[in-house]
């Protein structure tokens, strides 16, 4: 039987809840983040910025010089939690195979449904429904019988988008699809592709695998059952984290060396303070460190036993910082996450040990 996959992707989340929230922000170019002069980055543009070319991710001083008019709002990620759960919250009354991708963005398997509901659009439309009415909020969603199309038609028509992958629409869809469109392409990879003559998705089909691989290495087996349309992936519901991290840029470069020292060290503290709520343990911590001149690089250390001691965690990325120019060259951002988790009581040790 084939499935019936959800994407769910709410529309310009932050920007469209702060919109809400303040009449006088609606129809204005709106992006959410931090001061242009902080060195603040765009977390979220109304599609009203969007016109302007300002996105997500963006330094927040090239969307104001791309769009002169912009309305800065700083964020309240606080209140945009309280309005993601509201929307999971429907999710999960119709479905327990909710695979949350983001705060405003999960994957949904309604092949079975709460609704005892057939067809996968009936469920879509009913839950962009609710949404509207719960928090007057729009969203896009996708329907198709893998995660990788769903994804991809949810996108399709935003914003307030719903568009349909039946089985039998699998291959016309498939031939409109540009190279970039891939499951984990992004533009170097895509210029890549498009090195070797490919353009479309379905034209990665013909290309000799040797020859893909060399491109994009062990990506091309992945693609390759992409581009006929195969994604045997299942929704994974509330998949546990594989990685927690903080990062900070600063609004002037840091030079001195016990200011750097004590910014790592509170970073990592912040991760044991994540790793005891979450009840995990970890083997790896790595630290990043950019320099003012823009070279990134990232050092890291790891154990045989785990450990969430805020003391371990602090003296291995001190040491670890120390492995850099830090002090000697000024530093423009820092960060410092673990990895390498387990589950409490997993490993077999605790942080006694240490």
């Amino acid at each position: 039987m084939d499935r019936r996959i959800l994407h769910i992707d709410m529309d310009a989340f932050y920007a469209s809840v702060e919109q809400r929230d303040d009449a006088s922000l609606r129809g204005k170019p709106v992006a959410v983040g931090g001061p242009p002069d902080q060195r603040g980055v765009v977390a979220a543009a109304s599609y009203e910025a969007r016109i302007f070319g300002v996105h997500s991710a963006m330094p927040m001083a090239t969307a104001v010089r791309l769009c002169p008019a912009l309305v800065i709002v700083a964020p309240d990620f606080q209140k945009y939690r309280t309005v993601s759960k509201v929307i999971f919250d429907i999710f999960r009354s119709v479905t327990p195979l909710v695979e949350p991708l983001s705060m405003d963005e999960a994957y949904l398997d309604v092949t079975e449904n709460a609704w005892g509901e057939a067809l996968g659009v009936t469920v879509a439309k009913r839950i962009k429904q609710e949404i509207r009415d719960r928090t007057e909020l729009t969203a896009s969603a996708g329907v198709a019988p893998n995660k990788f199309l769903a994804k991809i038609a949810s996108g399709w028509k935003k914003p307030n988008g719903l568009t349909v992958i039946a089985p039998d629409r699998i291959e016309s869809f498939l031939q409109e699809l540009p190279i970039d469109a891939f499951w984990g392409v992004g533009p170097k990879t895509a210029r890549k592709l498009r090195a070797l003559g490919l353009q479309k998705v379905v034209d990665v089909r013909a290309v000799d695998l040797e020859l893909l691989r060399g491109a994009v290495g062990s990506l091309a087996e992945w693609l390759k059952r992409l581009a006929d349309g195969h994604d045997d992936r299942a929704v994974e519901p509330d998949r546990p984290a594989k990685s927690a991290s903080t990062e900070n840029t600063y609004a002037t470069d840091i030079r001195d060396l016990q200011t750097i020292r004590a910014e790592i060290a509170e970073m990592a503290q912040h991760s044991a303070r994540w790793l005891e709520r979450t009840q995990r343990l970890c083997r790896t911590v790595t630290i990043k460190v950019r320099y003012g001149n823009f070279t990134t690089i990232t050092r890291s250390h790891s154990t045989k036993v785990p450990t969430r001691s805020a003391d371990e965690l602090v003296r291995r990325a001190l040491h670890l910082l120390d492995r850099t120019e830090a002090g000697r060259l000024p530093v423009r951002l820092l960060g410092v996450g673990v990895t390498g988790l387990t589950e409490e009581g997993e490993s077999g040790t605790m942080d006694k040990l240490f």
